[in-house]
């Protein structure tokens, strides 16, 4: 793109406070390789003193939208929408639909997000559910999940539509040159799942060289670097999601209580200080900084309630990379492709 694009930022849906999105904004401005512009809404008076704070009041790539409303993570999404027009988390949505940003980014109510991106930017011209699409560290590598939890109930057309998005994604987001696609499933083997994942699975080979399908796989194949976008309907993505949450925290707690239990493994930790840092860095939840939402005509990235100013960072550097990749267009493209062969199965299907 020549003109530098822009992106909104909810600086009022953090769990830390506006002032560490107005330090996570700090962060992404000092990155090299990108012109992108932010737009911060929220409190004025908040945001103004929080960039003061940062160094950043005036910075000619950093503007102020006032809003005079926040959504609260307990409201209900619909409702709260409607009637806060003039949340911080509405407004950074409206700004993508009329084209005065190119991508937003919110920390705040995860179903109230979802429902505005819906709502106000539409979906892409034949996908009837966007989905919400996660990125998880790997042995090697890191892999996209989609969807996370914004559809639990899907159709074979969505699931297709959730490798293209992926794919692309993966290829845009994460600079994967031809990424790996698996539909999650009970086994490898033709025929095994349920009737979704058998009539996906088939229409996915179909697909020929528009993605790298490399079959259905299982859940103890995500973390060995066989495949790098996973497809599943929002119901097991989001079960996942949050099952291999509790579990790190859990392995984390437990770490620490079993080093703490004697002095002699105090010092075994502190010997092998490295081994841990580096592990933290490879298994780091803040290098992708949050969730995108796939299949709409604008970009939106819910970002964690409680990232921190590295994790909001790269949630922007993510938002922009991905608006300069042209990735809104390249996923209408593919999902108009997809759609000729799912029609095409569709009609072989109906033949007697």
């Amino acid at each position: 793109m020549d003109q530098p694009i822009s992106i909104a930022v909810d600086a009022m849906g953090s769990d830390l406070g506006p002032s560490e999105v107005v330090a996570g904004v700090g962060l992404f401005l000092k990155q090299k390789g990108t012109r992108a512009k932010v737009v911060i809404l929220g409190d004025e008076d908040v945001i103004e003193q929080a960039l003061k704070g940062e160094k950043l009041f005036e910075h000619p790539r950093v503007s102020v939208f006032p809003t005079s409303e926040v959504i609260g993570m307990d409201e209900k999404p619909i409702q709260s929408i409607r009637q806060k027009k003039d949340a911080s988390l509405v407004r950074a949505v409206e700004l993508v639909k009329m084209g005065s940003c190119s991508a937003a980014v919110s920390c705040g109510n995860t179903g109230s997000l979802m429902a505005c991106s819906t709502l106000r930017l539409r979906p892409l011209d034949g996908v009837s559910k966007p989905a919400l699409a996660t990125v998880w560290p790997s042995k090697d590598n890191h892999f996209v999940v989609l969807d996370a939890g914004a559809n639990p109930q899907c159709k074979m057309e969505n699931l297709v539509h959730y490798a293209v998005l992926g794919s692309l994604y993966a290829q845009s987001g994460l600079g994967i040159a031809n990424p790996r696609v698996g539909l999650l499933s009970i086994g490898t083997e033709e025929g095994k799942g349920t009737d979704l994942t058998t009539h996906t699975h088939r229409a996915l080979c179909k697909l020929g060289d528009q993605i790298n399908y490399v079959g259905m796989v299982e859940g103890f194949q995500l973390f060995n670097n066989d495949v790098d976008v996973v497809v599943t309907d929002g119901f097991t993505g989001n079960v996942i999601l949050k099952t291999c949450e509790s579990l790190y925290k859990m392995m984390k707690g437990l770490m620490k209580e079993e080093i703490k239990s004697n002095p002699l493994r105090l010092l075994g930790a502190a010997c092998l200080g490295g081994a841990f840092k580096s592990a933290r860095k490879r298994l780091d939840p803040d290098r992708y900084g949050g969730a995108p939402m796939l299949g709409l005509r604008g970009m939106v990235i819910k970002a964690h309630g409680s990232s921190n100013r590295h994790a909001i960072s790269n949630a922007i550097a993510i938002a922009a990379r991905v608006v300069e990749k042209d990735f809104r267009q390249q996923a209408q493209e593919g999902v108009a492709i997809a759609n000729q062969q799912i029609k095409s199965i569709e009609l072989a299907v109906s033949e007697p």
